[in-house]
């Protein structure tokens, strides 16, 4: 019996965009996206992250494309569908990873400035990457969009104010969408990477340890997976697994 080789590149020719890329969890899956054979588009506000990130991509012989922005900036993303299908006529895949985590504490203190920019980059910008991306999606032979989220969005804290309900609403959003392309060849779901090792983790939990904690590596691989043409699933929301010791 010939054995079947598996396939190292399923993301080979595919286009691949990730949002929060300069660090993180959107640096580690950015990087494992183009060990898979993908040309990924890089969106984050750090110029110098997505240089750095872009730097190693060269390095190990990948292709990127860098757009650094704030994703408040509501009318570059509006123009950037227009722009990728002018350049590429299709996107593969979404990862919609940027997000803040706003002010902790009582919910009556927040400022509505911090309010209205959690909600914006949170749910707001993301509404308005379906918009602008979802056409590019339906272009693929398999579009594949995730969205991270957090535990926050169903668990009731106190504290954790607009960061809980920016995520709840992200998360019907996302559900909604889901619904919708049912019948197409996209696939939509939401990624909760749980307890990683990432900025905004040390931000909510300044006293952990970190060393106790998933690696971004730890959860890209399941990220990936998500954004794969095999992968099946729709409507989704997948829980990263813990790593074996």
């Amino acid at each position: 019996m010939i054995e079947k080789v598996p396939n190292l590149k399923p993301l080979d020719g595919k286009l691949v965009l990730v949002t929060g890329a300069s660090r993180g969890i959107g640096a580690a899956t950015a990087k494992l996206l183009v060990k898979k054979g993908a040309h990924v588009i890089l969106i984050a506000r750090t110029q110098g992250g997505l240089e750095e990130l872009d730097d190693h991509i060269r390095r190990v012989g990948g292709k990127s494309t860098l757009v650094p922005m704030d994703l408040a900036d509501f009318e570059k993303i509006d123009h950037i569908g227009a722009t990728l299908f002018e350049r590429f006529g299709k996107l593969d895949g979404l990862v919609a990873n940027a997000g803040l985590l706003g002010t902790m504490g009582p919910i009556n203190h927040i400022t509505p400035k911090i309010w209205d920019y959690t909600m914006t980059v949170n749910v707001n910008a993301n509404w308005r990457l379906i918009r602008s991306l979802d056409p590019l999606l339906r272009q693929s032979d398999a579009g594949r969009a995730v969205f991270l989220t957090s535990s926050a969005a169903r668990q009731h804290r106190a504290f954790w104010g607009v960061y809980s309900v920016s995520k709840a609403a992200l998360e019907m959003m996302v559900h909604t969408y889901a619904k919708e392309i049912e019948n197409t060849q996209i696939l939509v779901n939401l990624f909760d990477p749980g307890r990683t090792r990432t900025n905004m983790r040390a931000e909510a939990y300044p006293g952990e340890n970190p060393n106790i904690l998933k690696t971004p590596e730890d959860v890209a691989d399941q990220i990936v997976a998500t954004v794969l043409p095999s992968y099946s699933l729709n409507n989704q929301i997948i829980v990263a697994k813990e790593p074996i010791k």
